[in-house]
């Protein structure tokens, strides 16, 4: 794990929890992945490092704490290269370290279906970074999709990865257009809406959610959604935060309406 994270921004003592608070608030703040409560108690305490915002120190108990913690280690390091990470080459690099780390975790434990959205997730902003055009002659996008829906089968409940194939639909609609895309990749419009509508009924407290539909909104249908983007972000501007991941999409949201 390489030194010199960039620290979280805010005042992480708002979203510090003992291993009793989390426990009682880990159904809502796990709404999302569906990540079940750690036996491990070093996992615990990684955890408890993620939500503060302290995505290093997660990242290393997680990755100390082995196959136990690998689903931690990656969230951490995930999240922390998307909002975080100056460096776009680091980044990259970050997103790379992930995608391998599940690899080895879902031939380790296949049926677990966070190890196949975070892998998705990195490989999914490892593309956008990349270019998505270029990603999907890489043959990227067909993984992203694979993983996604494999943690859907899974587990039907995990609305992140709901979110995440909303994305991918419509992100390869926007880059190769709706033929292309649904001939070549599998991408159909109505599909992905349905993933954000479904990921809403599901964990409807969600400031990012509401981001990442009102994005895709905007690439399916253009001017005409403007007004229904501008009030999810609004939506998701107004949310009070459980935890730092979910401040950092407040305060994207809320910078996004100011612009």
């Amino acid at each position: 794990m390489a030194k010199g994270w960039s620290p979280f921004p805010f005042d992480a003592d708002d979203y510090r929890y003992t291993e009793a608070s989390l426990k009682k608030h880990w159904a809502r703040l796990h709404r999302g992945d569906c990540e079940p409560w750690p036996s491990d108690k070093a996992v615990v305490q990684a955890w408890i490092a993620y939500h503060a915002g302290e995505f290093q120190k997660a990242a290393e108990l997680g990755d100390k704490a082995g196959a136990a913690g690998c689903n931690v280690a990656s969230k951490a390091t995930n999240i922390y290269a998307n909002y975080l990470e100056k460096s776009e080459k680091r980044k990259l690099e970050l997103f790379q370290q992930v995608a391998f780390r599940c690899e080895q975790q879902i031939a380790a434990a296949p049926k677990d279906p966070n190890p196949h959205y975070h892998m998705a997730y990195a490989l999914g902003r490892y593309g956008q970074g990349i270019s998505v055009v270029k990603a999907l002659a890489q043959g990227l996008g067909g993984r992203i999709r694979d993983a996604l829906e494999k943690a859907i089968k899974l587990q039907p409940k995990h609305a992140d990865a709901h979110v995440a194939l909303g994305t991918y639909h419509a992100e390869v609609i926007d880059k190769v257009g709706a033929m292309v895309g649904g001939l070549t990749y599998g991408a159909k419009k109505d599909v992905g809406l349905k993933h954000f509508q479904t990921a809403l009924k599901l964990n409807p407290d969600s400031a990012v959610y509401r981001i990442e539909y009102a994005n895709a909104l905007a690439m399916l249908e253009g001017k005409k959604a403007l007004k229904q983007a501008e009030q999810l972000y609004q939506e998701a501007a107004e949310f009070d935060p459980l935890d730092a991941m979910e401040r950092l999409d407040v305060e994207l949201a809320r910078a996004e309406l100011e612009d």
